[in-house]
């Protein structure tokens, strides 16, 4: 296939038409009050995430349709209907109450992604509870620490976890006042303390009505991992939901009678928000698998589930390549008809290896845990240019800007009007789920914003513009590697090296030199049936070199069997500079594989 610099949509390609096709008058039209109105509401004016992700549904004509469809390895699907899941969340919210938890409490959840899990997430919304979604992967440390910061006074957990990672690190959580345990693969294992949740469940009454949560009501916990130090917690609230569902129509394109697959961990922020709260709101059918990456179990998944909408990460991506379009081709998907990713910026190669493979380009998008939703995207009716980010959706105001000096501590910043001039990415403030705080931590949240009255969110990122508005991400801003006066965003290399044949992923750093400042180093994981050899070190090299020049290029390359990476997808560039240069590694509690 010839590939161009642009992916051109065509009426063929639309199946059903997307929900919008003016870009401008779209976004000129749109406004957050009657994106509102397009959700129920609670009786007095409140609003509530639980609320309108199940009850809304239950009581109307969705009640019979299939909420969520659970899929493993030898065991039968399980499916919850609408009014299935309204009883669940009621039961477990009055599980809540009888243990004396209540509104603005902190309940934690560390489980795979089991019923259980997205009945405590929403029946705990509903009864008013800040709710922390935990990876199952962490060690007892990151999880002792999460929610020690948090002020947990609720886990709930598996007893397998529990035994294993949880138990020797009680005395650690002062705040923990209950552990509520799931039978996990078979009979109930006793723990002292703890209280088995399917008794509870069992005891519990079905009715319940929701909290009168109101907009700016804290909901969601969501922890980021820094640097250095201890992980961050952005606070979400429940008018966060009127993004979360803007966003599933505009972004993700939802409708009713959709099959929809979001492969993200409950226990990451789009595992949340894109894979329970969004296509509930929608009222279409998520299925959730609870096995680890396969390919040929994916390809299964979306040809016999009859997938139409599937939000997955450019680590799966990269590694559906890695296994071959091969695999792809045996499989047939006609029900397909939008695919997006998310949690890094996605390479060009990838997004055409999409078409090739699949019939369908991937759509890249944009957003961060701060942000709480989708911001910037490639949506099914426009054109895509691989590599970019997209384009701003509907309430979402988004600039390039520079920092000008700062007479005093507030940041102080300039839009720059230049088409594709490098600069910060900056949001105009003001979309509903937008993070109202870091936990404990104001003067770090303050140092987010800037302008009058604290109008720009800094999002850290720098990015560019082109002239038809649409946005190219170049790197975090501590990312940046500056190397003779040139500055190199790690994401254009990366990009440039996974255009060989043999590159599976590349992860780029700054390696310091006292001559130019920093040189361009390249890690490197080979696809299936290539081997690391100097010959092929030195083919990528030069390969590298046409595409970026030398000024640009990698001036070393190292081949590693696979390279460190969060659990939602992101290349830890800080963690291969930390192990190149012998520094502290700083929080690695999200690392793949733990700890």
């Amino acid at each position: 296939m010839e590939r161009t610099t642009v992916i051109h949509k065509t009426p063929a390609n639309l199946r059903p038409a997307p929900h919008w096709s003016d870009f401008e008058g779209a976004r000129r039209n749109f406004s957050w009050d009657l994106a509102r109105d397009a959700l129920q509401g609670l009786p007095g004016g409140g609003i509530n995430i639980g609320f309108e992700a199940v009850d809304r549904h239950a009581g109307g004509a969705l009640r019979d349709r299939v909420a969520l469809r659970f899929v493993a390895r030898n065991a039968t699907p399980l499916e919850l209907s609408y009014a299935e899941l309204a009883r669940q969340t009621n039961r477990f919210a009055n599980v809540l109450r009888s243990l004396g938890v209540g509104q603005g409490d902190h309940l934690f959840v560390l489980a795979g992604r089991i019923p259980e899990l997205y009945v405590a997430v929403l029946g705990a919304l509903k009864n008013g509870t800040v709710v922390t979604p935990m990876f199952s992967a962490f060690g007892p440390e990151p999880i002792a620490t999460r929610i020690k910061l948090g002020a947990g006074q609720v886990l709930v957990t598996t007893d397998l976890i529990y035994q294993r990672k949880v138990k020797q690190m009680r005395s650690q959580m002062p705040s923990l006042r209950h552990v509520l345990l799931v039978a996990e693969d078979g009979g109930f294992t006793f723990e002292p303390d703890t209280l088995d949740l399917a008794t509870l469940m069992h005891e519990a009454t079905d009715e319940f009505t929701t909290v009168s949560t109101q907009a700016d009501d804290p909901a969601l916990l969501h922890f980021t991992s820094g640097t250095t130090g201890t992980p961050k917690g952005a606070v979400h609230v429940h008018g966060a939901v009127v993004t979360h569902h803007a966003t599933g129509h505009y972004a993700l394109d939802l409708h009713p009678d959709d099959r929809y697959w979001c492969t993200a961990d409950p226990g990451w922020v789009t595992g949340t928000s894109y894979g329970i709260i969004a296509p509930l709101l929608h009222g279409v059918t998520s299925l959730i698998d609870r096995e680890e990456f396969d390919a040929e179990r994916w390809y299964t998944l979306l040809e016999q589930e009859r997938i139409t909408v599937w939000y997955t990460a450019p680590t799966a991506i990269r590694m559906l390549m890695k296994a071959g379009a091969d695999l792809a081709r045996q499989h047939h998907f006609p029900a397909l008809r939008f695919v997006a990713s998310v949690g890094e910026p996605l390479n060009p190669e990838a997004v055409w290896w999409g078409q090739e493979a699949l019939g369908l380009p991937i759509h890249d998008n944009w957003w961060q845990t701060e942000t709480g939703g989708i911001m910037i995207a490639n949506t099914p009716a426009f054109d895509i240019k691989p590599g970019s980010m997209g384009r701003p959706l509907p309430g979402v105001d988004a600039f390039i800007v520079e920092h000008l000096e700062a007479q005093d501590e507030a940041p102080r910043v300039r839009v720059i009007d230049t088409p594709d001039v490098e600069g910060e990415l900056a949001l105009k403030a003001g979309w509903p789920s937008m993070f109202r705080g870091y936990l404990n931590n104001e003067a770090r949240y303050r140092k987010c914003f800037a302008g009058p009255d604290n109008a720009w969110y800094l999002t850290g990122d720098l990015a560019r513009r082109d002239a038809d508005g649409y946005f190219w991400f170049v790197g975090r801003a501590d990312d940046v590697i500056k190397s003779a006066g040139h500055l190199i965003g790690p994401f254009e290399v990366e990009s440039a090296l996974m255009e060989h044949p043999a590159v599976a992923e590349a992860g780029v750093i700054g390696k310091p030199e006292p001559v130019v400042g920093e040189v361009v180093k390249a890690f490197i994981s080979l696809k299936d049936g290539y081997q690391a050899s100097e010959s092929l070190r030195m083919d990528i090299s030069a390969h590298a070199r046409r595409r970026l020049g030398a000024a640009v290029a990698p001036k070393e390359i190292a081949f590693l069997p696979s390279l460190p990476r969060t659990r939602s997808g992101k290349i830890m560039r800080r963690l291969l500079k930390a192990r190149e240069l012998g520094l502290p590694e700083g929080d690695t509690s999200t690392l793949e594989g733990g700890a």
